[in-house]
């Protein structure tokens, strides 16, 4: 990593006081905010939307816009998904612009021009706040603004992104991560919590909840990405423990402590801990536990349990144990959790 990045990213000055000074002095100045939103080849049309739409609705208490949005590019014409685009600003509005958000890329193995990567570096470089939503991800990495830092995805291109940026510290888990000046999204709607979340930290939580509410869009939403994941059931592997996973599955509700899970897998406790160790890559009682809060999941999502009833089928000691091993998991509370995701409370 270049030390110019280093510099940047963790000034030798309180970056406290750094950061406080930088969006709301421009923001509230003279002229508006100016937001360059990247597009490019490949460009994922919804989170492009999503920052065009979040800061324009934003209005200082005169009104006015608070923010001046410019969609740019290298060329004229933007080749998307399903359609094409015609944008009206080039790569040299990078130069002016307060903020620069890069939105996903549809494949992210397709190659982003070199121009477009070096005006988001020398946007970084100069002080400008930069953020990208769901796979833009891949865009900032490629430019080293995110070396040294924390950052986050679409939790389906976590372990790709973690595996072609080592040297970023990837958190898959959450909604967005705001470092300051370098902010990343997980995918989709969480782009809407990375854009309103940077509108408040500019103009304050009532201009940030009135752009909530005329985007139907909650101000803060409870959770994180961990409540969206897929989790596969366990994979038919030669030799693996699989057959010990499905019955562990299969019998949540019992007591299942080690000396158990042992017997029934013929082994001893030690060789109990290492296989799970070399095929799983945790320990028998934490994969216990994720796979009781999968089971908590299916049936908050499609019954009308009381929620001691669901601690009692998935295998927790309490509801109290539940909503602990649920929020370190999931990233929100059973309750919560049933509310965003009940089949049963929407066909009623």
């Amino acid at each position: 990593m270049a030390q110019s990045y280093k510099t940047w990213h963790n000034p030798p000055v309180a970056k406290k006081t750094m950061i406080a000074g930088f969006e709301p002095r421009r923001a509230h100045g003279r002229r508006p905010h100016r937001v360059a939103v990247v597009a490019f080849d490949g460009v994922v049309l919804g989170d492009l939307s999503t920052a065009c739409e979040v800061f324009a609705l934003a209005k200082r208490k005169d009104g006015r816009p608070a923010y001046e949005v410019r969609v740019c590019s290298e060329s004229t014409v933007v080749e998307s998904m399903h359609v094409a685009l015609r944008v009206p600003w080039r790569l040299s509005s990078l130069a002016q612009a307060d903020t620069v958000i890069v939105p996903g890329v549809n494949n992210v193995s397709s190659p982003v021009p070199t121009s477009v990567l070096r005006g988001i570096r020398r946007a970084a470089e100069r002080g400008a706040r930069v953020a990208s939503i769901c796979t833009g991800a891949f865009v900032l990495g490629a430019t080293g603004v995110l070396d040294g830092l924390r950052a986050t995805t679409h939790w389906l291109a976590a372990a790709e992104f973690a595996r072609r940026h080592p040297s970023v510290d990837l958190d898959a888990k959450v909604l967005y991560v705001d470092n300051g000046r370098v902010l990343t999204s997980a995918g989709a709607a969480a782009g809407f919590d990375l854009c309103i979340h940077m509108v408040r930290r500019d103009l304050g939580a009532d201009v940030a909840a009135s752009v909530a509410r005329l985007a139907v869009m909650p101000l803060e939403r409870a959770g994180g990405q961990a409540q969206f994941i897929e989790h596969p059931p366990p994979s038919e592997v030669p030799g693996a423990i699989t057959p010990l996973l499905t019955w562990m599955e299969q019998n949540l509700s019992r007591e299942l402590p080690l000396p158990v899970i042992a017997r029934r897998g013929a082994m001893s406790t030690r060789t109990l801990s290492r296989r799970f160790r070399e095929q799983v890559g945790t320990t028998p009682a934490a994969w216990l536990a994720h796979a009781r809060v999968r089971c908590a999941q299916r049936l908050l999502e499609t019954t009308n349990m009381a929620i001691e009833q669901v601690a009692s089928e998935a295998g927790f000691g309490s509801a109290t144990v539940m909503r602990e091993h649920f929020g370190t998991v999931v990233g929100t509370s059973p309750l919560s959790y049933r509310r965003a995701f009940s089949t049963v409370a929407r066909s009623a």
